[in-house]
């Protein structure tokens, strides 16, 4: 790999470790990596950091142009979210190769917003995708302040699977008409599916726009083959070029984009109906939990190849600020992108220097060549949104959860399924529904097991799976593997009363191996005390072994660790079993304490046994 698409390593940076922000940058100059990383700038990675913003920017155009028009605001305005935002996370962002714009897996969240509140007013909708900017900027900085970085962990491989397969199927239904080249007044997938349909049967479709979309389309495609080649500019270059040479916007009715205004966006604060705000805040909700959901696995994949550092708070902090700016500058919700952020590695990229160089060369363009892109053809834009949501569908992974987990394939299916039903804002709430009970069914139901001993093996083992494992008379040893909380408590109580009504000889003590409980609660540590009070009526003793240290904490702070004694809680399974025998003057032998015996004796005959074939000393 030569010097150009290398990524940046730790001499190259100039740093000793951590090329990123020093996670023990203190001050508030820990909030403005950007500034950081300024400061220690070296003049070596300026040639490298502008050429690759300059190559950036052909990408960063058509892609902000043509996510913009599939977000359903015009598309002046994704050139605006793409400076704004690219500035904004140059300060604040923690990565120095990340690259931030309009991205297709937010698209159908933001148009599922704005088409039906902005009934078709370019400035209506300019101000409600703006406020979503706002709201969902304002969360993701409030979140990483509080050092909620971790929220996004909620959402498991198979519910992030179905919910972008969903929100790729709605993008792709949603840029269907504009790539056969009429319009229609739809919402949600279906709706657009059937009125697409519609179109087709009535004869709308515009074979040459069909035409230079499929051709856009399969030129991007095939491009991709080709990481180091501009296929995106390539393709959407080629159509403009074609259009504007047969005059086909004039002669065949091709739609095309037409000319944008001239110059940089004013600061602007978006402003909405007091109807809308329900919708923005939801919809600014989703968008914030998706953006950092996606930002922060593409942070953390090239902080990993850069062997550097990227606190996911900080990566927050970026985000947020980068939809604020956005907002603010009459843009729109915009993320973190795996498309774009290639090209500028393969560039040379080295800081975040490339991201203002092509921010500031978006903006020379609107200064002074906006008429540039008037005759981009829209099925070209619609050919570049298909391409980038085909890229979203996941198909090879499921195949091996279908595999291995049939029940979280049917899941992710089911997320599928509601983002194409429901849409992409009751789409995003199921599925943070279905993490939560995802997260709870295993604490809820959780595996529970009565161990005894297996000859030959340490440890104590469940008899379910050891059939042939020996218990020791009157004791039960009883595993609860999962945290003990409220959803849990009388599951547990039940458990250990079938415990002990299924023991083969009366129950003198209830051992519970406590080591996979990580936590209790008070709905479950009451549940306790009345356990241990129904078995003290049956003259049975309850025990702990193996207890952590927290949990011991949380029943000091409850009082129930004094009420049951210190003398209750065994270190080990084993050590409870020793006392158990003492105390009870139970006769059980060990398959230890039997092997031990054995190797004694095989080891006392051995000293005893004649040398054979040696003549005896004469006496």
């Amino acid at each position: 790999m030569n010097e150009s698409t290398s990524p940046p390593t730790l001499q190259e940076t100039g740093h000793v470790a951590r090329p990123l922000l020093a996670k023990d940058q203190t001050g508030w100059l820990r909030w403005l990596p950007g500034l950081h990383v300024l400061r220690r700038y070296e003049l070596v990675c300026l040639p490298h950091d502008v050429m690759a913003g300059l190559a950036l920017t052909a990408v960063l155009v058509p892609v902000g142009i043509a996510y913009a028009v599939a977000s359903g605001v015009p598309g002046i305005c994704g050139l605006y979210a793409t400076m704004a935002g690219l500035l904004a996370y140059a300060l604040f962002g923690p990565s120095r190769i990340l690259v931030l714009g309009p991205d297709s897996s937010l698209a159908a969240l933001i148009l599922a917003v704005v088409l039906p509140l902005s009934a078709g007013d370019p400035q209506r909708a300019i101000a409600l995708a703006g406020m979503m900017a706002l709201v969902s900027g304002a969360l993701c900085v409030a979140a990483g302040a509080a050092r909620l970085g971790f929220v996004t962990e909620l959402l498991s491989k198979p519910i992030r699977y179905g919910y972008m397969n969903g929100i790729a199927l709605t993008v792709i239904a949603s840029q269907l008409p504009a790539f056969f080249g009429f319009g229609v007044d739809a919402h949600g997938l279906l709706d657009e599916s059937r009125q697409f349909a519609l179109a087709m049967l009535a004869g709308r479709t515009n074979l040459l726009a069909l035409a230079i979309g499929a051709g856009t389309l399969l030129t991007i495609l095939l491009l991709r083959r080709f990481p180091r080649l501009p296929g995106v500019l390539i393709a959407v270059a080629g159509a403009t070029l074609v259009v504007t040479l047969q005059d086909l916007a004039q002669r065949a009715g091709v739609p095309v984009l037409g000319a944008l205004p001239q110059g940089l966006p004013g600061l602007a604060l978006p402003l909405i109906g007091t109807n809308d705000i329900a919708p923005v805040l939801l919809g600014g909700l989703a968008v914030a939990l998706i953006s950092f959901a996606d930002t922060s696995v593409l942070s953390r994949t090239y902080a990993g190849r850069t062997a550097s550092f990227v606190d996911p708070n900080q990566e927050m902090v970026g985000l947020g600020a980068a939809n604020l700016a956005a907002g603010l500058f009459q843009g729109f919700p915009i993320s973190a992108s795996a498309s774009r952020t290639p090209v500028a590695e393969a560039a040379g990229a080295r800081t975040q220097l490339t991201g203002v160089v092509g921010a500031l060369s978006v903006g020379t363009l609107l200064l002074v060549a906006p008429d540039l892109l008037r005759n981009l053809p829209v099925a070209a834009l619609a050919a570049v949104v298909i391409a980038s949501a085909i890229g979203l569908i996941e198909v090879t992974d499921l195949r091996r959860i279908w595999r291995i987990q049939r029940w979280e394939f049917w899941l992710s299916m089911g997320c599928l399924l509601g983002v194409a039903l429901l849409g992409a804002i009751p789409g995003i709430g199921l599925a943070i529904v279905v993490a939560v009970i995802e997260f709870l069914w295993d604490g809820w139901r959780p595996h529970s097991a009565v161990l005894g001993r297996v000859d030959g093996v340490k440890g104590y083992h469940d008899i379910a799976r050891h059939p042939e494992a020996r218990v020791v008379p009157g004791l039960v040893l009883f595993r609860w593997d999962a945290p003990l909380f409220f959803a849990n408590a009388e599951l547990f109580r039940d458990r250990v009363l079938d415990a002990v009504a299924g023991s083969p000889t009366p129950v003198r003590w209830m051992v519970v191996g406590a080591e996979p409980i990580t936590s209790v609660d008070v709905t479950s540590a009451d549940a306790l005390d009345e356990l241990d009070k129904t078995l003290h009526e049956a003259a049975i003793d309850l025990c702990f072994a193996e207890m952590k240290g927290p949990v011991k904490d949380k029943l000091k702070r409850f009082g129930l660790f004094s009420r049951l004694g210190e003398q209750r809680f065994f270190s080990t399974i084993g050590e409870a079993v020793n006392r158990y025998l003492e105390s009870q003057s139970v006769e059980w032998v060990d398959w230890e304490e039997r092997a031990g015996a054995s190797a004694k004796e095989s080891a006392q005959q051995a000293r005893t046994v004649e040398p054979v074939g040696l003549p005896r000393q004469a006496g």
